[in-house]
C-alpha cells in the first residue's frame, strides 16, 4: 500500500503532497534563519529546489512516504510542512515524523495536530509498530511537540550536517496493543 495518496484532515489542518506549485512558500519558510535554526542556515534557492524534489522523489519510492504541505482549512494558506521518511538511528532505518512551519504559525497547536495525525495514519493505515522524530537537543519547542505525541527519548545520535556535529534526541511511541 502507498501512503499519502490520499489527503489527511485534521479539524483545522489539511495535509496533502507537495507540489512543484509550492516551491514558494517552500523558500519562504525553508530561507527564514529563525525556521532553520536547528539547521544552521537557511536554505538558497538550490537547496530549496533539491528539498522539494527530494520530497517528490520520496513520494514514488519509499512506500509512498515523505514530507506534506500542511495547510489550513480555513483559509488555503500553506503554513509547514510534516510527514513520514525514513532516517537511520543508529544503523537501523526508521520511519520518522518531521514538522517544520513557518515562523508566524508557530505556538498555535498545529505542528502538535499535524504530527498526531501522521502518527495515527502511521499507525492505523499503514501498520507501523513504532515511529520516532529525531530532534536537534537545543530545539525545546519540537521535543515538547514529541512529548505531546507521547513519545520518549530512546537514544542521542549525533548528526553532521552543514559542517557540524549536531547532538539530536531521538524520540519514539510505540503503538499501543489493540490499536
Amino acid at each position: 500500500m502507498k501512503a499519502f495518496t490520499e489527503d489527511i484532515l485534521t479539524p483545522r489542518l489539511r495535509l496533502r503532497r507537495l507540489s512543484a506549485a509550492d516551491w514558494k512558500d517552500l523558500a519562504t519558510m525553508l530561507q527564514d534563519a529563525d525556521v532553520m535554526y536547528a539547521y544552521e542556515h537557511a536554505f538558497s534557492d538550490d537547496e530549496v529546489s533539491a528539498w522539494l524534489d527530494r520530497q517528490l522523489v520520496r513520494y514514488e519510492k519509499d512506500d509512498g512516504l515523505g514530507l506534506l504541505a500542511v495547510t489550513r482549512l480555513e483559509d488555503g494558506a500553506f503554513i509547514g510542512q510534516c510527514g513520514l521518511t525514513y532516517q537511520n538511528v543508529s544503523g537501523r532505518a526508521v520511519p520518522e515524523i518531521g514538522y517544520l512551519l513557518k515562523k508566524k504559525y508557530w505556538h498555535q497547536g498545529y505542528a502538535t495536530e499535524a504530527a498526531s495525525a501522521v502518527r495515527d495514519y502511521a499507525f492505523t493505515c499503514l501498520g507501523f509498530t513504532e515511529v520516532w522524530s529525531i530532534i536537534r537537543d537545543t530545539n525545546l519547542s519540537s521535543q515538547a511537540v514529541a512529548i505531546r505525541l507521547g513519545m520518549e527519548p530512546r537514544c542521542e545520535i549525533v548528526k553532521h550536517y552543514h559542517g557540524m556535529d549536531m547532538k539530536h534526541i531521538c524520540y519514539s511511541v510505540r503503538r499501543s496493543q489493540g490499536a
